[in-house]
């Protein structure tokens, strides 16, 4: 007992004098995150269309010789930052650019260098993502958009996006969920975030665990926020399960056949038709 009294005066002392330190590395935390995640969906997005563009043996040469070489570099760029460690991503960007041109270019900002390895990063798992959720949604829906005359980009971005959207919805929130803990390793290029005011904390108190244990409930209460929100964004994309059918056009299809899914069908015992017939 007397060791969590400890570990309260040790997490109250920690606070009172670096309190501050770790709201501001919360917020860089949470900004980069954000940020890192949009850009990151941004370039998924494109690079999953990209590696789903079609192509036939009766296409042109050059068409087909361009559509292959986009696959390649998307999944040359994919498997590169989807197969290395996020540490030594930034380690390369951000030191590797000034050594390998003698200091001749450097990053400006290491906010700068922070979001983009973030970004890139994240792109790299949203394109299978992508390329998942758009190879998900039944081709009859592809042949119905051609059939009404629709070109490929009219049929991606009116029929086919809007439907997998949904369907990665939870994909975009698991990798904002994982940048905002993975974003701590962006401390070895001197990226102010929460786990960099937690070493700052160390280093001068040397309280590593009443310092780590503020660092875990900080990450704790930011991902269940974050999953939180996201659960009720998808809730509000679903829409209302409850509806009812319009029956003003004669050619409306007869109760019993438009059942929702949750409530059941007229062939089984949770159809509230089957209850009122017994």
């Amino acid at each position: 007992m007397n060791k969590f009294v400890q570990l309260s005066a040790d997490i109250g002392k920690l606070w009172a004098n670096y309190g501050s330190g770790y709201l501001s590395g919360i917020r860089n935390t949470l900004i980069l995150a954000l940020i890192g995640t949009v850009i990151g969906c941004l370039i998924g997005f494109v690079c999953g269309v990209l590696n789903t563009i079609p192509h036939e043996k009766s296409d042109p040469p050059v068409r087909r010789f361009i559509l292959c070489l986009i696959r390649v570099v998307v999944r040359v760029y994919v498997e590169v930052f989807r197969g290395t460690p996020m540490m030594l991503q930034a380690v390369f960007l951000y030191y590797g650019l000034p050594y390998f041109t003698n200091n001749a270019v450097k990053w400006g900002s290491v906010w700068a260098a922070a979001i983009f390895v973030v970004s890139i990063n994240t792109g790299a798992y949203m394109a299978e993502s992508v390329r998942g959720g758009i190879i998900s949604i039944d081709p009859g829906q592809t042949e119905g958009a051609k059939a009404i005359g629709m070109n490929h980009v009219q049929t991606m971005t009116s029929v086919i996006l809007p439907q997998a959207l949904r369907n990665i919805m939870p994909q975009i929130g698991n990798n904002f969920i994982i940048n905002v803990k993975d974003t701590s390793v962006m401390f070895i290029i001197g990226f102010p975030d929460f786990f960099a005011a937690h070493r700052a904390a160390v280093g001068a108190t040397y309280l590593y665990f009443p310092s780590a244990t503020v660092e875990m409930a900080g990450y704790l209460t930011m991902t269940l926020i974050a999953s939180f929100l996201l659960r009720y964004v998808e809730k509000r994309l679903d829409g209302d399960s409850s509806y009812e059918l319009a029956e003003a056009d004669m050619l409306t299809m007869p109760a019993g056949t438009y059942k929702h899914p949750d409530k059941g069908t007229p062939f089984d015992e949770r159809s509230r038709e089957y209850k009122e017939d017994q």
